[in-house]
């Protein structure tokens, strides 16, 4: 597998150092450059094209979200993961809603991290249980239905879904096609009163649908 390729976006240089070196000693990553607010992010990452920007929100140098904002306008390549000490409602889904892929907490173990960066790197979305529950109340469409349950093997794909698992690697596991992936992915998010992936992992979290272990 080829090497992700990385931009840390932070502007407390002990943190850029500290990923830096945690992904540099890695084989399977390459840290392209650092920036240390949203206006260097945006330059940097639509000059060095990382597959991955690791992405702070609050910063002096421009805020993250609304860098996020505008690689989304610009149509850049990169996968915007945030990666910050903030999971209050005004900070998760603002990112979400500008564009980024996941949204993790700096507590994160460092194997989370990697398996979110490789997730993320694919373009599915990673999104830890204390952040989806927060988006829920946020997300969750006021006319969706409560008393519709999921099938079993709807059930089933939410969780892989929920575990970053791409629509391909559902089809694989559930000896099932990508086509019916889809379907059941529609069904869910009709059910659930969710417009995409993230959502509908964030409200099966608040309903219990999912387990937060």
């Amino acid at each position: 597998m080829n090497e992700i390729t990385l931009l840390i976006v932070d502007d407390h240089p002990v943190v850029r150092d500290g990923l830096r070196g945690m992904f540099t000693a890695d084989p399977g990553f390459d840290v392209l450059g650092e920036a240390s607010g949203g206006v260097e992010a945006v330059e940097l990452a639509l000059r060095l094209d990382p597959d991955v920007v690791l992405m702070d929100l609050r910063m002096p140098g421009g805020n993250g979200v609304d860098a996020i904002a505008e690689l989304t306008r610009r149509g850049a390549r990169s996968r915007v993961l945030v990666l910050t000490t903030y999971d209050t409602d005004t900070d998760t889904l603002p990112a979400i809603e500008a564009g980024a892929t996941g949204y993790l907490l700096k507590d994160a173990p460092r194997e989370e991290l990697f398996a979110a960066v490789r997730a993320a790197a694919e373009g599915r979305t990673v999104l830890s249980p204390a952040v989806a529950s927060r988006l829920v109340s946020r997300v969750r469409a006021p006319a969706a239905p409560a008393d519709e349950s999921l099938s079993a093997r709807e059930r089933e794909v939410l969780e892989l879904v929920a575990k970053g698992t791409s629509n391909r690697a559902i089809a694989a596991e559930l000896f099932i096609s990508e086509a019916t992936v889809k379907t059941h992915l529609t069904h869910i998010y009709g059910k659930l009163g969710a417009k995409d992936r993230a959502a509908a992992v964030a409200v099966a979290y608040e309903r219990g649908i999912l387990g937060r272990n």
